[in-house]
């Protein structure tokens, strides 16, 4: 099962010319990092996250970060991302599943405009969340930053949406990721590929969980459908056999309730995830509101217990695409060098 979503200088976003997005979640900066740093688990982990930032391309996208003013601000253990009722009830079997619908490549007409209101991927937007997981040694803070870049790469004869995910745990770098996304005609939002780079202490370790639609046998999934609906049943939203990759969707709830720092959502939509492979993974339950995206990731028997919420979103200003540009292309360059998969994909444009 994948974990995650798919990573300050207060005030600085508005220098910059980045911007809140009107509606989504904002204002939230000032009261997490008071709540954080009363905590004596604070203070020893921002000496962590100081040295994660010495690592010079690592630094590229905290800058990143630092453009929208949401900086990597984190909330109190009490706050980073309650159980949801919602998403705690529900079945925790581990079943297959199979194709939502059948992939055309032909059916694709205007892929990277991903305007589902579900997962809408807008270049230029810029997720942080907040949370906690168990990466080893007990649960400590955990923060996801996601970038909607303006680039595309062609996949399996689709355009898709390039996003970039930065995963720190304990103020580390532990995850860097470029995922692939396309919307068909009927608005499915789908998932073709991924390439993850892993991290030790800061620096790149290995990137062995790389998988692209079309390439030996891996196949594409549905991640959201155009229409959600509550009793339909599970699809598959990526398979790769190769790397022991498969995971499923199923829509658990349609109308949910679920607030998060500064602003509760009506009417979310929760979409749980399993690896069908890894019973013993758990699940993952993520909460998605109309119009925004996924808002609170929650944990039902996942021996990580990794759960997030949605604490800011941004609009980037020109010199924030320019650096997400930046480093969605720096992660490629070494992509075609470390991965054979990888390879086997054009250039990003």
């Amino acid at each position: 099962m994948t974990h995650g979503i798919v990573a300050a200088a207060p005030g600085s976003g508005r220098r910059l010319g980045a911007s809140p997005v009107p509606g989504q979640v904002v204002g939230t900066r000032r009261r997490a990092r008071r709540t954080w740093y009363g905590s004596a688990a604070g203070a020893a982990s921002a000496s962590e996250e100081r040295g994660a930032v010495r690592h010079a391309w690592f630094a590229t996208l905290v800058a990143l970060a630092l453009l929208t003013g949401s900086g990597l601000a984190r909330v109190g253990d009490s706050q980073a991302a309650a159980p949801d009722a919602a998403g705690a009830a529900g079945t925790t079997a581990n079943p297959s599943c199979g194709p939502l619908t059948s992939f055309n490549p032909h059916a694709f007409a205007h892929s990277t405009t991903i305007n589902n209101r579900w997962l809408p991927w807008v270049p230029g937007t810029l997720f942080v969340f907040q949370g906690r997981a168990n990466r080893g040694g007990g649960l400590r803070p955990h923060q996801v930053v996601t970038v909607v870049t303006d680039l595309t790469k062609e996949i399996n004869g689709v355009a898709t949406r390039i996003v970039v995910d930065l995963d720190l745990n304990a103020g580390q770098l532990e995850e860097a990721e470029l995922a692939f996304f396309a919307q068909d005609d009927a608005g499915n939002v789908w998932s073709l590929g991924e390439y993850p780079e892993g991290y030790q202490d800061g620096k790149f370790d290995e990137a062995a969980d790389v998988w692209v639609a079309g390439v030996s046998g891996a196949k594409a999934g549905v991640v959201m459908p155009a229409e959600p609906r509550l009793g339909t049943p599970s699809y598959r939203q990526g398979i790769a056999l190769d790397i022991e990759f498969f995971d499923c969707g199923k829509v658990l709830n349609a109308g949910a309730r679920t607030c998060v720092p500064g602003k509760c959502y009506d009417h979310a939509v929760v979409i749980d995830e399993w690896d069908p492979l890894d019973p013993e993974s758990g699940h993952q339950r993520k909460f998605h509101a109309d119009g925004v995206g996924i808002v609170r990731v929650a944990a039902v028997n996942d021996p990580e217990d990794e759960t997030l919420v949605l604490s800011d979103v941004r609009r980037l200003g020109p010199q924030g695409m320019a650096k997400a540009r930046e480093l969605a292309l720096r992660l490629e360059r070494r992509a075609y060098q470390v991965s054979d998969v990888y390879r086997h994909t054009p250039p990003a444009k």
